[in-house]
């Protein structure tokens, strides 16, 4: 029977999907060429009102900022936008970046605007010149700038909305709302004492778009899960539908879900696929499955295919830089590449998977506070609301009512996956330093590369996963 996306698509589900690497790793680049081969290509939501806004202030190299951002359908919003951060010829190399205002739950109009012409950009340009699949991911312990990022992916005709990190039942009934251009409310996690108060955001599309604007297309809501106990709850309790799974194993990449028992993962940890195969949903399988066996395997348990991402990380289009690729590659090469799952880096407080580079082996970690997309919304004792972040300077932190011992071992991820992808600032004259998230299975690269080889494109690891299985 041929898996169609739903009834008004003839197209077939896609057997690969390239993961949503953040920040700005999965750029417009790599979804587009994935795209263009007739799988799905995913664009990383994370920080892309921040990413824009550097891509300006480095002088928009290429142009490709401004081609998409004369395609965006209110002018308005975009000369506000340029006039602010474009810098013809780009800053100086050892300027520190222009800074927009953190996140917060009442957001000026103008950052909002700012979230939605930027997501708008990187769609459009991962959409440019075929017609195949793009989606955006987005994660659900990000929440401020959730609502008018999925609007600006929506104005540029996202297909699907890929979504983890937590359990996101209140973004199905969010996009069916929005393509209507209704106001839409989510509710946000508060670290709060009071359990009886609700908190939550508001975001109206009309206040940013004119009349003219009827509908929008209502993009597919895929759940990036890693239990079947979630798979269910999302279809019983979420706001609207639900369109398929992405099954991510704990080898997977990036943020992972906690251990059960605390401690160390365990096979009770890995989610039952054939109870996820029985609410007759579809779903892919991720985290080490970037072999054509693991493709073969997937579809033989009832999958539609794979999800895939660190193969594609290391890609030629990838926003990963050249160095730190190459740097990798060499480590897989000699045997010396460590992935380490660290249970306290992110402020998230969820496992995080990362590798140490050249580039951050003699510098202590950034501790800092200036971009603040992982900031914890607290509950002051007057029932206002407050920020903070336990990989921000300590003493901060614990003014605001937060521990020692969640600020112990935080790095500051915001700042350090910019600096992989070459956006990282200057801070007192020195570069703040990268912090690498990888997944643990790079079986992939010795099929993908011949000894003379030092990099690889987005089409060579289609070929290679698409590859028959070798008896």
């Amino acid at each position: 029977m041929l898996n169609t996306l739903d009834s008004s698509q003839a197209t077939a589900y896609p057997e690969i999907i390239q993961g949503g690497m953040g920040a700005g790793v999965s750029n417009w680049r790599l979804a587009n060429a994935v795209a263009r081969r007739g799988q799905l290509g995913v664009i990383s939501g994370t920080a892309l009102d921040t990413i824009l806004i550097r891509r300006l202030q480095l002088g928009d190299p290429g142009g490709h900022m401004r081609r998409a951002l004369e395609a965006f359908p209110y002018p308005e919003m975009v000369r506000t936008i340029l006039d602010k951060w474009y810098i013809e010829g780009g800053k100086q190399a050892d300027e520190a970046y222009k800074l927009k205002p953190m996140p917060t739950v009442d957001m000026l109009r103008e950052d909002e605007e700012l979230l939605i012409v930027a997501n708008f950009v990187e769609v459009y340009l991962a959409k440019e010149g075929h017609s195949g699949m793009v989606g955006i991911n987005l994660l659900e312990k990000i929440q401020l700038p959730t609502l008018p990022s999925l609007f600006g992916a929506m104005l540029a005709d996202v297909d699907v909305v890929c979504m983890g990190g937590g359990i996101p039942l209140g973004i199905p009934g969010a996009l069916d709302k929005m393509s209507q251009l209704q106001p839409v409310e989510m509710k946000l996690h508060v670290v709060t004492t009071d359990r009886s108060q609700e908190y939550t955001s508001s975001f109206h599309p009309g206040t940013h778009v004119s009349a003219v604007q009827k509908t929008l297309k209502r993009p597919l809501f895929f759940a990036v899960i890693s239990s079947d106990v979630l798979a269910k709850t999302l279809m019983k309790k979420a706001s609207g539908r639900v369109d398929g799974f992405v099954i991510e194993h704990h080898r997977a990449g990036g943020h992972n879900a906690p251990p059960r028992r605390g401690g160390e993962y365990t096979e009770r940890d890995v989610c039952s696929i054939e109870k996820v195969a029985a609410l007759g949903m579809p779903f892919w399988l991720a985290g080490g499955c970037s072999t054509p066996e693991a493709l073969a395997a997937a579809k033989a348990a009832g999958a539609c295919g794979v999800q895939v991402g660190t193969a594609f990380a290391c890609s030629e289009e990838s926003g990963i830089t050249a160095k730190i690729k190459s740097e990798i590659i060499q480590k897989h090469r000699d045997g010396t590449l460590q992935v380490i799952t660290d249970f306290k880096a992110s402020p998230t407080g969820y496992p995080f998977k990362r590798v140490e580079v050249e580039a951050n082996s003699t510098r202590d970690a950034c501790r800092a506070c200036d971009l603040g997309y992982l900031r914890h919304v607290y509950a002051k004792d007057d029932g206002t609301l407050g920020y903070r972040c336990p990989a921000s300077p300590r003493k901060p932190f614990v003014n605001k009512g937060g521990t020692a011992e969640e600020a112990e071992g935080k790095q500051c991820l915001c700042n350090g996956l910019l600096a992989t992808i070459g956006m990282g600032t200057v801070r007192r004259g020195t570069p703040v330093q990268p912090l690498v998230t990888w997944g643990e299975d790079m079986r992939f690269l010795d099929s993908i590369l011949d000894a003379n080889q030092s990099s690889y494109s987005a089409n060579d690891v289609i070929d290679y996963i698409l590859s028959p299985v070798v008896a």
